[in-house]
């Protein structure tokens, strides 16, 4: 039952990571918020890890996971295993899969694409875990997508993303408790309505029950809280500040 550790999930910031100055002067602000952690993900350049690394290090950040891509996790372990090693994260999470997969055969195909190459990587020191959104929470035969997935392929995370959870008529804390010990890193989201419509604001300013979600992460060894707003509904650098704000007031850690 460590500390819980906010960060920022750089998907939130990716129309400003599309060129290099951008992406410095981006974790620039990230740092002087006050998050120490990032998740690497639609950042458009720098492409190449080692200059990505050099900017991470310069502005004080330290990436705690990627979302790399499933097909690349399974085609090309080696590379991403060195890319990984290169950007000093232990984390590959992948963040879905492609359409056609999304049916109990698919899942169970990638529950087995993924025992291939766990083995690699955890002689790597690294883990590998599987983010879900909605889709995962279609039920074949009584059991949802992303049970069917974890329970076919014992070694691999779940990266609970909160919003998508509930989103596809799950409780977030139920799903975080059943993975509990195979939950490093949690995706916070809210959820809230403005004109009838799901919106995603500041962590604290919808209507998910943070104070369960929170107990539930500590109990559950959950390390990373990964602030994510897909569309916020205010600027997302305000949100993010909100959103820690908030989080600090929790007891979560930067």
């Amino acid at each position: 039952m460590g500390k819980q550790i906010a960060g920022v999930q750089l998907y939130t910031l990716r129309d400003f990571c599309k060129s290099v100055s951008d992406t410095v002067n981006t974790f620039k602000r990230i740092k002087d918020m006050g998050y120490n952690v990032v998740q690497i993900s639609a950042v458009s350049e720098p492409q190449d890890v080692v200059e990505l690394k050099k900017i991470l290090d310069d502005t004080g950040l330290i990436p705690c996971s990627t979302h790399t891509a499933y097909e690349k996790i399974v085609n090309e372990i080696d590379r991403v295993i060195e890319e990984h090693k290169i950007l000093g994260c232990n984390a590959i999470m992948c963040p879905g899969l492609p359409l056609q997969l999304h049916n109990k055969e698919g899942y169970l195909k990638v529950a087995s694409e993924f025992e291939k190459v766990i083995p690699k990587i955890k002689e790597n020191g690294l883990i590998v875990g599987y983010h879900n959104h909605g889709i995962e929470f279609e039920k074949y035969d009584g059991k949802i997508g992303l049970e069917i997935l974890l329970d076919n392929c014992e070694e691999l995370e779940a990266e609970i993303d909160t919003y998508w959870v509930q989103y596809g008529g799950g409780d977030p804390t139920f799903w975080i408790e059943k993975f509990s010990g195979r939950v490093s890193e949690v995706h916070f989201k809210d959820m809230g309505i403005i004109k009838n419509q799901q919106v995603m604001p500041p962590i604290g300013e919808g209507n998910l029950n943070w104070d369960r979600i929170v107990k539930c992460c500590k109990k559950s060894g959950v390390k990373y809280c990964l602030v994510e707003m897909d569309n916020c509904t205010i600027d997302p650098f305000d949100g993010l500040k909100v959103s820690l704000e908030n989080m600090k007031k929790w007891g979560i850690k930067v």
